[in-house]
């Protein structure tokens, strides 16, 4: 791996939970392998593109880093009705990252939408160049999953895999398909993906207790959180 830069942002008020500061650690690299993004993976760091990141918040853990094990995970009542509601309607597949009108009018309907019913800021439109910067330009080669009903685009999420498992990036969708709990489903996809695929893992990222757009991530048990001392744990929920 090959650092360019490492700096910590000044605390500003967290988005996730606006009442408390944040602060975040990141490190902009120009190369870097996946076995090497596995290891800082597996550290609790995430990343976007060529710029990893995690949470150094000076009075506040409330990020909590979660994986579920593959082998042990069962689908609640909620989940198998997502999976029925979906599974012979909507069409995954799996290909190289590229940037294409679709994608980016789907990606800026989700954030609109998110912004007016959940109050994300409105960041305007998103330019091939900054998508292209978000998602496609990769130290190592990241999956593209685009799900579709019939022709339609309706989801496009993004997914490292490793022989450690698969992390999933970022996923958005159609927000007038929202009644399908596309979000459930890619992650529901993702587990039975990793599990045709002998992979022990699947990474979501980090939940946050009292942040309604990461809450969900809990659901899917049974799961591990990473401690401070940097090891994972079984929990019953977070």
């Amino acid at each position: 791996m090959e650092s360019l830069l490492v700096f910590t942002s000044p605390p500003s008020t967290c988005s996730y939970l606006p009442d408390r500061r944040a602060a975040l650690t990141y490190e902009i690299v120009a190369r870097m392998t996946a076995a090497e993004y596995q290891e800082r993976l597996k550290a609790g760091w995430r990343r976007f593109g060529f710029s990893l990141f995690r949470p150094t918040c000076p009075s506040c853990t409330a990020c909590q880093s979660l994986r579920v094990p593959v082998a042990a995970f069962k689908p609640d009542r909620s989940q198998r009705r997502c999976l029925a509601a979906n599974a012979g309607d909507v069409r995954l597949e799996i290909g190289t990252p590229e940037v294409t009108d679709d994608k980016l009018d789907l990606y800026d309907r989700f954030h609109a939408f998110q912004s007016d019913h959940v109050g994300w800021n409105d960041h305007g439109p998103k330019s091939a160049a900054d998508y292209a910067e978000s998602f496609v330009d990769n130290p190592f080669m990241t999956q593209e999953w685009c799900y579709y009903l019939g022709e339609k685009l309706v989801g496009v999420g993004y997914v490292d895999r490793f022989p450690e498992g698969l992390s999933l990036i970022y996923f958005f969708h159609d927000p007038d398909e929202r009644a399908r709990s596309l979000g459930t489903f890619n992650v529901l996809s993702a587990l039975r993906v990793a599990g045709e695929q002998n992979l022990p893992h699947v990474y979501l990222g980090y939940y946050v207790k009292g942040c309604r757009s990461l809450e969900y991530k809990g659901r899917f048990r049974p799961h591990e959180v990473l401690g401070g001392d940097g090891v994972w744990r079984s929990v019953a929920d977070v």
